[in-house]
């Protein structure tokens, strides 16, 4: 049963696939080549096999590319919302600072207009005791001479009883009217004084009470301006504070090492102290303190983050990160090896920029690295740009964090242009994208 099965598929292939003679004649000789049925078969199969494999293979690389193609696509339009980002985000910071540093003016107009209003307020206080004191001296020599004149008004009543119309008594009595038109005159010239002098105090109560309401006034504009520099002080310091943290520098021992270091870039502001009789400071001098520390602490991150490796060194924008850090195989010898920085992939001669301040302690060829830039900055990290093409700085030369410090290339163990970007910590390489990603939603 089995080889009837099996001639009946031979006799299927034979009809399908008859045997075929290939002729080869020559001048002197003539040959055939015999394709059975079987060798055809296999020929058949053979080429269907290679077409059906062109055609996935180029459908793979068509797929791959048109997959790689949005991919770049997408990572670009990626890397325009996050540099527009960044610019938003730098441009509120500056919105933060200025309004920060208008209120601060605000807040020195408010206590200079306060100090004055203290001011007035003692002295309104010292003449409205002065009014008092001489209100009362007036009141009690107008009482005293009353009682003299009624002393005397009974005396010349008496001697007119007593005395004879021509004796001295008479003559005293008949010139006392006089005295006593006198004393009444005088007696009202004082009542009119104590009057005046009695609205004055009634002026100086209501002046008073005004100045009063003034400082209340002051004082509730003085508490928003404190409750607004408070909220853009927690606003600036806390993304900061997260961002060092994040990167692996504790904020405290970076501020302490700014503030030993400090030569002059904006300095730390010296504590607010309005009483010079060495009393206890008052509620708003103690607020006042408090913003001036947090205003010192922003500044002397200011300072730290322009030290430290924050930035990126290329832009992000014309290039795609083409490695990370960490363990990957070595394509020539086949181990594994640590990769000790981050590689970005660009066009040659793309701008290379410092992403810190810092002195360059190498400038020229290193044996790996092809044309190399070394940079030198503050806590202990030193900063690696490799492969260049170009180099613009000098060994010794200061630079400041975006200065333009070399041009992308592919010297030395490269396989294309890129920038190998290190950044070591005590001479022990760390990811630099730890820092990058850490100023992410800062600068």
């Amino acid at each position: 049963m089995r080889r009837g099965l099996t001639l009946r598929v031979h006799a299927f292939f034979e009809r399908r696939f008859p045997e075929r003679r290939v002729f080869l004649k020559s001048d002197s000789d003539t040959r055939f080549i015999r394709l059975s049925s079987e060798t055809q078969i296999i020929a058949v199969a053979g080429l269907a096999l290679f077409v059906s494999w062109s055609i996935v293979a180029t459908a793979i690389v068509l797929m791959d590319s048109i997959g790689s193609g949005n991919f770049r696509d997408q990572a670009r339009r990626d890397q325009q919302v996050y540099q527009e980002r960044l610019n938003a985000m730098s441009s509120e910071r500056d919105r933060r600072a200025e309004e920060a540093l208008a209120a601060q003016d605000r807040f020195n107009a408010a206590l200079e207009q306060i100090s004055t209003m203290q001011s007035e307020l003692l002295s309104s206080e010292t003449r409205k005791r002065e009014l008092e004191t001489g209100i009362d001296v007036i009141q009690a020599n107008l009482r005293q001479t009353m009682r003299e004149r009624e002393i005397l008004r009974r005396t010349v009543l008496d001697l007119r009883k007593q005395s004879a119309p021509d004796s001295p008594e008479q003559v005293l009595a008949a010139t006392a009217p006089e005295q006593l038109d006198f004393l009444t005159t005088a007696l009202a010239e004082t009542a009119a004084e104590r009057d005046q002098i009695q609205s004055d105090a009634q002026s100086a109560l209501a002046q008073r009470d005004d100045l009063e309401l003034e400082l209340q006034l002051a004082a509730q504009r003085n508490d928003q301006i404190f409750r607004q520099l408070e909220e853009a002080m927690a606003i600036s310091v806390e993304p900061l504070t997260k961002m060092f943290s994040s990167a692996g520098l504790p904020p405290d021992r970076i501020l302490e090492q700014v503030r030993r270091g400090y030569n002059g870039e904006g300095g730390p502001l010296e504590p607010l102290s309005l009483s010079t009789r060495g009393e206890e400071p008052s509620a708003d001098e103690v607020r006042a303190n408090e913003l001036l520390n947090q205003m010192s602490q922003l500044n002397l991150y200011r300072i730290a983050a322009e030290r430290a490796p924050f930035s990126t060194p290329v832009n992000l924008g014309h290039v795609r990160q083409s490695s990370g850090f960490g363990y990957r195989r070595d394509p020539k010898t086949g181990g594994r090896r640590l990769h000790k920085g981050s590689d970005f992939a660009g066009s040659t001669g793309t701008d290379i920029f410092a992403t810190a301040d810092g002195v360059v302690t190498h400038a020229g060829w290193q044996s790996g690295y092809g044309r190399l830039v070394t940079i030198r900055h503050a806590f202990g990290i030193e900063t690696r740009y490799a492969h260049n093409s170009n180099i613009r700085v000098k060994v010794g030369q200061r630079v400041s964090r975006g200065d333009h410090i070399a041009d992308m290339g592919s010297t030395g163990r490269s396989t294309g242009t890129h920038l190998h970007y290190e950044v070591r910590v005590n001479g022990k390489p760390v990811n630099p994208m730890i820092y990058i990603k850490a100023a992410r939603n800062v600068f």
